[in-house]
């Protein structure tokens, strides 16, 4: 259907910002094209807003009145399929398409288990090294000499997916706007380096009160003012690029489906995964063309259903080598609109967000790209 994104790989998508960082840098990585078009600079500086869609700050311009003032004549990019957290820091990171770096969504299957993978949360009897064996281009940058720094929350230090998606840059703990800004800047003061900051705090807000909202509005205007006040502190020479992971939609609970109300939903269906805008589901033996036809007939046009082989080709994931394609849903369910599809006995809480993402909608897929 029209209404949705497709993810510009290769083009402008978010995987496609550190190898152009480093062609900025003169450090092009092997096979690498420097295809956003990024203004030399000694240093470079990202800013990654986790839940900043790029429709979402052209709406709520008035809260972020600096960045806002960046839109003019600077393209959007796009995420990764699904639009979520862990598959975009991992692109990020890496470099990869998901469908190279294998974290396909919040939470998918470990191949040849019945057991579900919450990329966020990690699980310790799963080995990060394993699970996302390629090495990451901020590896790539600092084996041509680049200095890479990850300035982040002490407590993702050495978790499953900083190890998975951000292994190879030297990482500083900073739980607050003013640790992560004195940061930045020192780091910055190393010719060819690439600092990349993260602000998670957009994201939880809108999943809790929604987008739009007084605590939202009142965080993005927050978000702006640490983007303003990075900008002032780092260096005239240090280029500042600001990214997002992906957007957000508030989903009503009149646009929901709870698939423990439905059962018919559950019919064949071994393992639910993925999150509410984006299902894995992962089938018994045989029943793959049934789950489709039922949940097709169930969501109507409230949502794209497609079998694995048919969401690789529309190229969602990009090229999907073999080992990652077992742990994509045998279907997956794309949402339309502001539908989510729930189950309050699986992933209760997910019932109690108001905000949520992972489809490939303009507000949820479009990420701003703004160099200052």
């Amino acid at each position: 259907m029209s209404e949705f994104v497709e993810p510009a790989y290769g083009r402008r998508s978010l995987g496609d910002v550190v190898p152009a960082v480093g062609a900025a840098l003169g450090l092009r990585l092997p096979g690498e094209q420097a295809v956003l078009g990024l203004p030399d600079a000694p240093s470079y500086v990202v800013l990654l807003v986790d839940g900043l869609g790029a429709r979402l700050l052209e709406r709520y311009a008035h809260a972020a009145p600096f960045l806002a003032s960046q839109l003019a004549g600077q393209e959007p990019g796009t995420a990764g399929v699904p639009s979520t957290t862990a598959t975009s820091l991992t692109s990020f990171g890496t470099g990869l398409t998901p469908g190279a770096h294998g974290l396909v969504g919040f939470t998918s299957r470990v191949p040849g288990t019945g057991k579900l993978l919450n990329a966020l949360l990690w699980d310790k009897s799963v080995d990060p090294l394993e699970w996302q064996p390629h090495p990451t281009a901020f590896t790539g940058l600092r084996g041509l000499g680049a200095t890479v720094t990850v300035v982040n929350k002490r407590e993702f230090a050495g978790s499953g997916l900083t190890v998975a998606a951000h292994r190879g840059a030297d990482y500083v703990g900073a739980d607050k706007v003013g640790e992560r800004i004195a940061a930045a800047v020192s780091a910055s003061l190393e010719r060819a380096s690439l600092t990349y900051l993260y602000d998670g705090d957009l994201d939880w807000t809108g999943h809790r009160y929604g987008v739009a909202s007084q605590p939202w509005l009142q965080q993005l205007a927050m978000v702006d003012a640490e983007a303003e006040q990075l900008r002032e502190a780092l260096p005239p020479s240090v280029r500042l690029l600001v990214v997002a992971d992906h957007g957000m939609v508030d989903s009503p609970p009149s646009s929901r489906v709870d698939v423990d109300e439905q059962l018919e939903l559950r019919d064949g269906v071994a393992l639910l995964g993925g999150e509410a805008r984006f299902r894995h589901l992962y089938c018994q033996g045989g029943a793959v063309d049934d789950v489709v036809a039922t949940w097709s007939s169930v969501l109507g046009s409230r949502a794209d259903v497609l079998t694995r082989a048919d969401a690789i080709g529309r190229g969602w994931f990009g090229p999907v080598s073999s080992g990652v394609r077992p742990r994509l849903g045998d279907v997956v369910v794309a949402c339309h609109g502001d539908t989510a599809v729930l189950s309050t006995a699986d992933f209760p809480y997910e019932a109690t967000l108001v905000g949520l993402h992972g489809s490939l909608t303009p507000d949820e897929m479009l990420i701003p790209l703004l160099v200052s």
